[in-house]
């Protein structure tokens, strides 16, 4: 008898036994569905407990095995999280999408055919004059799915194996000398692993250095796989893709898209077609057999990092891959991780640097800080950016006006006597959304009306306090009625379609309005303003990552302006002129900016020079919570001066939809320690009573 050992989506470290008549060690790594209880799963078989050589499908699984040993998350649930939503079903695995031809019975029928029979007509001559795609055929209009399948059961039309075309690669830009001599160094380190850091100014041509590495492994009948933090990104850089590689198969990953159309790229990816994939963090996990590199666009980007589920980081997963496959891993930003810049400088990761934008005549922007004490905002904004939108109105320039904070305002409130309008299910202020007029909790999705009167002394003059991009946008309309003014942050922006719709639109503005969304990777050719309101937001916090986020935001916004011909300016709105972060700002001066954080990280016992793991519990009751925290480090491992485990706390957003949460934080100056350590405690965190409370472990958390 042959027993298939089966990894299952559930919450428990370990894989789960199935008989089988025929099943081999060929098999492994076939989804599977199986009896679980009262339920029908689908799993992964991963194993095969029979005596034999392991065969290619285990290196498949290896990143898998990676990511469920380090971030201590069971195989079942890791397994789950690298499949698309529709292999997790025992729904049929989509067909692949094919080419069709018309028979020679087609062509008979065709002339045959009378003309009040317009749909089938149009759809039997496109085929008359060659072979053509599936999707294709199906835009022909209404009904031609039906007349295509009818046409295939008559045996007029048949279906083939879609033409696979070789890539090829269109050079569209002049280097640089800097570009020139990037590629030349990078070039020299493909298919082996090595771990480069691609550092250069906003605008100095990064991707144009990985699109021409991408093109010599194409040559070399390799495979890319690029990330991308935000799916916003993904439309621009796939047209850019396909325009630069006619006649490569580029696969798409991210969780905005179609169900049916991200499995079948999956699949196609997984049958070895795919010579490009490009996607979000979830795309780290699509298969590729012959991968030879591994691009990691604004590494430094906190959207790398899963918050559900299995909390990976995919910028770190991605080096990881690319060791088990033997591939090259091009880490690029204007902005670097302080992890990756303390790598690059100390000579473990490689340090290729830009210095200068890729356009001759386009200089880095100049930054003025505006004293908002010396001018006093109208409204959120002051006089002097208010004269340099118009300025550039005149002119026929475009601007941006940069605030991260969606909504009309972020808190409606009482004068009288004080009330705020709390989200019931969380620690946070509901968010006033007055086009539509409700109130939006913007942790939990919770929409309530807005109330005529305060619930607490009846006062009907309710206020709306601060300011959201819809209000910045209201106010714009009001100074510049003649301008073009385009809001672009996630509440104008529900799906694909209309994110490219908006980016296209975005194009022809005259006042961008817009959150982190408009901040990276965008090229606007007439934009030479950008204006920054409340950036102080990110100078004052209990997280020790904050500025270092901030300046990268402050960075990236910058960046937008005069990347072309067009100088270009940046205002930015401040009470603390004299802040370093801001006079590294005012001078590009990065380097010396993390120079500095890396000192008070060190001389502080943050990482990168310590690490981190976060023991998390979640319950309706905070006592229980917490009383789960204290039971789980009565049974931690003996741990010595090399772990140091804190006390639990509540975590800062204490309660989220309902639930409240806390969490005990561990650091270590070893990682392998940190690790052993995780290991054993997470055994006996199994056998830990948890009634009524939900508990993971985060390591390397970026919140707490």
């Amino acid at each position: 008898m042959t027993i298939l050992r089966v990894a299952l989506d559930v919450p428990l470290p370990t894989l789960f036994d199935y008989r089988s008549e025929d099943a081999t060690r060929a098999d492994i790594g076939y989804r599977v569905l199986v009896p679980f209880g009262k339920k029908r799963l689908v799993g992964v078989i991963w194993d095969v407990a029979t005596k034999s050589t392991v065969t290619d499908s285990r290196l498949r699984l290896a990143l898998a095995e990676f990511c469920s040993g380090y971030y201590h998350s069971p195989l079942g649930e890791v397994v789950a999280a690298a499949l698309p939503p529709r292999l997790r079903t025992p729904k049929a695995v989509p067909l692949p999408l094919r080419d069709y031809v018309l028979t020679p019975i087609g062509r008979e029928a065709l002339a045959a055919t009378p003309s009040r029979h317009r749909r089938l007509r149009a759809l039997l001559e496109r085929l008359a004059r060659g072979r053509a795609s599936e999707s294709e055929l199906y835009a022909q209009g209404r009904g031609s799915r039906n007349l295509l399948r009818r046409g295939i059961e008559t045996g007029w039309i048949a279906s083939i194996e879609p033409e696979r075309s070789e890539p090829r690669f269109v050079h569209a830009h002049k280097l640089t000398s800097e570009q020139g001599q990037a590629i030349g160094i990078l070039r020299t380190r493909l298919e082996k692993f090595r771990v480069s850091l691609l550092f250069g100014v906003t605008g100095s041509g990064k991707t144009e250095i990985y699109l021409q590495l991408i093109a010599d492994l194409l040559a070399r009948r390799k495979q890319a796989l690029i990330l991308v933090p935000e799916i916003a990104l993904t439309p621009a850089l796939e047209a850019a893709f396909r325009d630069r590689f006619p006649g490569a198969c580029i696969v798409t990953q991210t969780s905005a898209m179609p169900e049916l159309e991200r499995v079948r790229g999956w699949l196609l990816a997984h049958s070895d077609r795919a010579d490009i994939v490009l996607g979000t963090r979830l795309a780290v996990f699509t298969p590729l057999p012959r991968l030879g590199l591994v691009v990691v666009d604004e590494e430094q980007d906190a959207s790398f990092k899963q918050r559900e589920g299995v909390r990976y980081s995919a910028r770190d997963l991605a080096i990881a891959r690319a060791r088990i496959a033997g591939a090259s891993v091009v880490l690029c930003s204007a902005t670097p991780s302080l992890e990756s810049f303390r790598h690059a400088t100390s000579g473990k990761y490689e340090l290729v640097g830009l210095t200068r934008r890729a356009i001759d005549r386009a200089a880095l922007p100049s930054i003025r800080l505006i004293d908002t004490r010396v001018h006093p905002s109208q409204e959120g904004i002051v006089p002097p950016l208010l004269e340099a939108l118009a300025a550039r109105l005149s002119r026929g320039e475009q601007s941006l006006v940069f605030l991260n904070r969606r909504g009309y305002a972020p808190a409606l409130a009482c004068p009288a006597c004080g009330w705020v309008k709390g989200c019931r299910r969380c620690s946070a202020n509901m968010v006033v959304h007055l086009a539509a007029q409700l109130l939006r909790c913007h942790h939990c999705g919770l929409a309530e009306g807005i109330p005529r009167a305060c619930p607490e002394c009846g006062n009907p003059d309710l206020q709306a306090f601060g300011r959201g991009t819809q209000r910045i946008e209201l106010l714009l309309g009001e100074k510049f009625p003649q301008a073009r003014i385009l809001r672009v942050d996630s509440d104008a922006v529900r799906a694909r379609n209309k994110l490219e719709d908006l980016l296209e639109r975005a194009t022809h503005a005259d006042i961008l309005v817009g959150t982190q969304i408009l901040a990276k990777g965008h090229h606007f050719e007439r934009l030479t303003l950008a204006g920054v309101l409340n950036a102080d937001s990110g100078l004052f916090s209990s997280d020790y990552r904050a500025s270092e986020r901030a300046f990268a935001q402050l960075q990236q916004v910058a960046g937008r302006a005069g990347r072309s011909n067009l100088p270009g300016e940046v205002l930015i709105q401040t009470r603390y002129p004299e802040h370093p972060l801001y006079q590294s700002l005012v001078r590009h001066d990065y380097t010396g900016f993390a120079g500095r954080l890396l000192a008070e990280r060190r001389e502080a016992g943050f990482p990168p020079f310590v690490f981190e793991a976060a023991l998390r519990a979640e319950s309706r009751d905070p006592v229980r919570a917490l009383h789960f925290l204290r039971a789980a480090i009565g049974r931690a491992p003996q741990r010595g001066a090399a772990i140091t485990v804190f006390d639990p706390a509540p975590m800062s957003l204490a309660r989220l939809a309902g639930v409240e949460r806390a969490q005990v934080l561990l650091q270590s100056r070893s990682r392998p320690r940190l690790q052993t350590f995780l290991r054993e405690w997470s055994d006996s965190l199994y056998r830990t009573p948890a009634h009524g409370v939900r508990w993971h472990l985060d390591v390397d958390p970026i919140e707490f």
